[in-house]
């Protein structure tokens, strides 16, 4: 049975040129860049080459970014970072909707004292900018706002929100991963302190990330070790998986307006196919500005577990919300901030899609899912259309 794709948000396909730059240091390069001897040397400038293109990527200098892990690493380093060199301020600002990698770890920091202020969405996820700014307060230490949902794909207004906090003097921290290769980034226009990245969002493999730290920034390392990464994080370097973010970076920016206007094209051409074909389904976020891949779709009266075990019989992958919150059979946190009734909230899948996906596919999956959820609603208790 052929596999069809759409989980891009959760992971993506390591591109096969990425495979390529990675596959020698695993059988030949496979020294430690921090060794003395050459073959060690020889490795650590494929690291530095890889970091100059993940800086181009983001519109940065190679100086400003630090390599780490993954994404989760990223937001922790950069949230505690700023904490630890705050000199005393104690207030963090975030939004209801953020991925869980910035939301636990604020939970976890209001037990040490820290004061959160979560700020909330609309109907269409949008962030009021006016809360925003009056949540503001001389003892906030740090802004943190994702670039896009990786739920609904909502796109934040960035550079706004970063005018804001310049202006106030307020560090602002801008969870990117979703956004990193699919819209264009440039540190060197908006006024960023600390962004975070990840490899494996943007077709290389899993094990690397990026945060870029802006020049001149206070640092606090959260990961102590050795001199790795001019002291900023320790660890011996992920050398695969760094070579492979490099170049996936570099694939990133080639084409990438058209890309995103054609997977924009398939995403439009998805919804408008179950839109037609199935009563009392709805878009979460289609009124805003959202990235291009991404589709959450919310079928009123099923459960959104049950849809994805029927899509996964067709062959078909998809999700109903964050991979790092996959096992609760809750509803998503991002519907229930959005205000999503509860009945529809249960039954959101999230469809993701990236440059390789293709029309075929596409109205596979659109010809599959209205016996899907004719079958599912003949079976359940809960009547679609019953909260309107």
């Amino acid at each position: 049975m052929k596999i069809i794709y759409a989980d891009n948000n959760a992971t993506t396909m390591p591109a096969p040129e990425v495979v390529d730059a990675m596959l020698p240091f695993f059988t030949e390069m496979w020294a430690n860049p921090s060794s003395m001897h050459t073959f060690g040397g020889q490795v650590s400038k494929y690291i530095e080459k890889a970091r100059a293109s993940v800086a181009t990527l983001v519109g940065a200098s190679s100086a400003e970014i630090v390599f780490t892990s993954c994404g989760t690493e990223s937001d922790n380093t950069a949230i505690r970072s700023a904490l630890a060199t705050s000199g005393g301020k104690r207030h963090l600002v975030t939004s209801s909707v953020e991925h869980p990698a910035v939301l636990n770890l604020a939970k976890h920091l209001e037990k040490e004292g820290v004061e959160v202020t979560s700020l909330g969405v609309d109907s269409e996820g949008r962030l009021d900018l006016a809360s925003l700014e009056n949540s503001l307060r001389p003892d906030t230490f740090l802004v943190s706002i994702m670039w896009a949902n990786n739920e609904t794909g909502v796109v934040f207004p960035i550079d706004q929100i970063a005018e804001i906090c310049a202006q106030r003097k307020i560090s602002l921290h801008v969870d990117a991963v979703q956004a990193a290769g699919k819209l264009s980034l440039d540190m060197r226009k908006t006024p960023i302190t600390y962004l975070s990245i990840s490899g494996h969002k943007l077709h290389s493999s899993k094990g690397a990330g990026a945060l870029y730290v802006r020049k001149g920034t206070p640092f606090s390392p959260w990961l102590l070790g050795g001199h790795q990464e001019r002291g900023r994080r320790g660890g011996t370097e992920n050398v695969a998986s760094l070579v492979g973010f490099g170049t996936a970076s570099e694939l990133a920016l080639l084409n990438m307006q058209e890309n995103a206007a054609r997977i924009a094209s398939l995403r439009d051409r998805l919804e408008r196919k179950i839109l037609d074909s199935i009563p009392y389904s709805f878009v979460h976020g289609g009124k805003t500005v959202r990235l291009p891949n991404t589709s959450n779709i919310g079928f009123e009266g099923v459960e959104g577990e049950a849809i994805l075990l029927m899509l996964n019989e067709c062959g078909i992958c998809a999700s109903s919300g964050s991979a790092c919150a996959s096992g609760s059979l809750d509803p998503s946190h991002v519907m229930m901030a959005m205000g999503i009734p509860f009945t529809r909230a249960h039954g959101s899948i999230r469809f993701s899609l990236s440059r390789y996906n293709t029309e075929d596919e596409i109205d596979f999956i659109a010809e599959k899912l209205p016996a899907v959820i004719r079958t599912l609603r003949e079976l359940s208790p809960i009547k679609a259309g019953a909260a309107y």
